[in-house]
């Protein structure tokens, strides 16, 4: 079978979580084996190469679904076809950011064209001002008539930023997994599933994740109903969680990329905001949930993940 490489030396060499491993194996796109303990997953040489060839597609920012397609077709014609949009969205992307650099000097000329500095009343300063509105909405643009609209079409379509909404999770109490290494997460699964089939109630999202930057691992959280006792959950902890305001977005997958690009919008939001802002501390932290049922998953090719940030108003 050759050398093996278990999930945590995986994670540890290539900068990866071990639920990303676990995801990318979901996917089919690599496959792990297990000692007969089942304790660990580990991955052979020709995974850890697919792993690598993986990561370098996701930094070019390749779909999950068409590495799937790359790696499942012989010969070069798709990995070629791939690339090639890729090639034509960076194009199209630089050919937005050319006719917004036209539209903009286009503004700067128009509004030196026009003196202000010998108007002195406050009415005709305003009215300068609407007549300054009605050349920018008139010029003509590279020879085709002028259009206010098409300025927001380009800054829309180069500007990706994610939509934000607000929600309140209410206080209850959660089972954790706590951050121990093996089959401590398979373990939590197997009882979370168990416990899953008992449930009375709809709350939703029940189940959260989070990375615990002190002890260096992912921690799953699940909302337990009150008949839920220490014995029903094993050796797994019962603690309260406190609930609160979460600002949230939509993100494809676990990667640290997407994570990243979600926390960083939110941020962005929260600072244009000047009644809200950040309320991280222990026990109330940044979180994840996957939103898309595994009936989907593969038929999306990616996974919907919404991250959870804590926030209060001022």
């Amino acid at each position: 079978m050759g050398s093996m490489m278990k999930i945590r030396d995986v994670s540890s060499k290539y900068d990866i979580t071990a639920r990303t491993l676990r995801y990318y194996e979901d996917m089919g796109l690599i496959s792990s084996v297990r000692n007969d303990d089942y304790a660990y997953r580990s991955y052979d040489e020709t995974d850890i190469k697919r792993l690598e060839q993986i990561l370098t597609l996701r930094k070019l920012n390749i779909s999950i679904k068409d590495i799937k397609r790359i790696f499942n077709t012989s010969g070069s014609e798709v990995v070629l076809e791939v690339l090639g949009k890729k090639v034509q969205n960076i194009d199209d992307e630089v050919a937005l950011l050319h006719e917004l650099k036209g539209i903009v000097l286009d503004f700067i000329h128009e509004i030196e064209r026009i003196d202000l500095s010998n108007e002195s009343s406050v009415k005709m300063l305003y009215d300068k001002a609407k007549d300054i509105e009605t050349h920018l909405t008139t010029v003509d643009y590279i020879g085709k008539p002028a259009n206010i609209n098409r300025l927001f079409e380009v800054t829309n379509k180069l500007d990706k930023k994610q939509d934000v909404r607000i929600i309140e999770l209410p206080a209850c109490r959660m089972v954790t997994s706590g951050v121990k290494q093996g089959d401590n997460h398979e373990r939590f699964n197997m009882m979370w599933e168990r416990l899953e089939k008992k449930r009375k109630d709809h709350f939703s999202p029940r189940d959260f994740m989070w990375y615990d930057e002190e002890k260096g691992d992912t921690v799953w959280w699940y909302a337990v109903e009150d008949w839920v006792t220490n014995q029903d959950t094993e050796e797994f902890e019962i603690i309260n969680f406190e609930g609160g305001l979460y600002a949230t977005v939509i993100a494809h997958d676990f990667e640290l990329n997407e994570a990243t690009k979600a926390y960083n919008g939110i941020k962005e939001w929260i600072e244009a905001n000047s009644n809200i802002e950040l309320d991280e501390h222990p026990g109330h932290c940044v979180m994840f949930h996957v939103t898309s049922p595994d009936t989907l998953k593969l038929g999306l090719g990616y996974r919907q993940v919404e991250y959870f940030v804590p926030i209060k108003l001022k």
